[in-house]
């Protein structure tokens, strides 16, 4: 388990390489959803997600072994994003495998920050071939099986503990954990009273599944939000979730997509569905907590291009 002394040095080492992004009171998404709610936007991070900080932090962290071998990560988006961003600003040779369902913005970034992108059929393949190559000498950046990433990840925690006003739940999205895991670890040092919930969508439940097994299985994959789409999480996210998070929500991909517009509509910004699926679930924890709820909502990224959302919007009829 990391700790708040593991956030703060992560903090440290990336501070002059990351942006400290606004925590802000949403008068539009509370009026929306009926009690005060704050918003924390990681989507104003460099590379357009909280991913910048646990590569960052993994990045500095590295020997020189480890940096002229140069890394190898995964990744459904945004971590193969900012591993391609950051490790160029940092002279580090970095290879980003995705699958082809990956969005087609992703794979161009990162190839134009000076990744080698390599495609696969799908995330399993896309985990497998990453493995194989970490096998062959190329330094691992994993996206949420990491000590190190967990706990970049988690100064956003340290940032929203720091910034916002009294909050009472805290609401987080998930892939394979890393960003809940270390906003939870952070919260609950800082601020131990608040709950942290987690969200997942239908067709990329790793974590709920997970809890539901007593520990990491493989899951199939069918969300459109590839994002959040790990096959499975870690024995690390899944033991920091087991002892920190109240509880993991779990919306429908026709529910991210309206969320996304309503991000949009009423906070104002342009989000991907990996956040746009908090506010469904954001509903469901204001009915079981009740009105005087005070939410923080993490929106986690914004690499979602127009075409995309709209596609999506049509073929959900929202």
């Amino acid at each position: 388990m990391i700790e708040l002394a593991d956030i703060q040095a992560a903090a440290d080492r990336i501070a002059d390489v990351v942006v400290h992004t606004p925590t802000l009171p949403s008068p539009g998404l509370t009026e929306l959803l009926g009690v005060p709610v704050t918003a924390k936007l990681e989507l104003l991070q460099r590379t357009g997600s909280f991913k910048a900080r646990g590569a960052a932090a993994k990045l500095l962290a590295l020997d020189d072994a480890e940096r002229a071998a140069g890394v190898v990560a995964v990744s459904g988006g945004n971590h193969g994003i900012a591993v391609a961003v950051m490790a160029g600003a940092l002279g580090v040779a970095a290879t980003v495998v995705m699958p082809r369902s990956a969005p087609a913005r992703a794979v161009e970034v990162a190839r134009a920050a000076g990744a080698d992108v390599r495609l696969t059929e799908d995330m399993a393949g896309a985990f497998a071939l990453m493995n194989r190559l970490r096998d062959e000498g190329v330094t691992l950046l994993h996206p949420f099986d990491d000590p190190i990433v967990l706990a970049g990840q988690g100064t956003v925690g340290l940032e929203l503990a720091d910034d916002a006003g009294e909050l009472t739940d805290v609401l987080v999205s998930i892939g394979g954990g890393a960003l809940i895991s270390g906003v939870a670890a952070a919260l609950r040092a800082r601020r131990p009273g608040v709950r942290v919930w987690g969200v997942e969508t239908e067709g990329a439940q790793a974590m709920s599944q997970a809890l539901a097994k007593g520990g990491p299985v493989e899951v199939p994959l069918s969300s459109i939000v590839t994002t959040l789409s790990a096959p499975t999480v870690s024995q690390l996210t899944y033991d920091h979730v087991t002892a920190l998070v109240s509880d993991v929500l779990v919306v429908s991909d026709a529910e991210a997509v309206r969320g996304t517009l309503e991000l949009a509509e009423h906070a104002k910004v342009w989000a991907e569905p990996a956040a746009g699926c908090l506010l469904p679930a954001a509903r469901r924890v204001v009915e079981r907590v009740g009105g005087d709820a005070r939410l923080g909502l993490v929106v986690c990224g914004g690499n979602a291009t127009v075409a995309d959302v709209t596609t999506w919007a049509g073929r959900f009829g929202v």
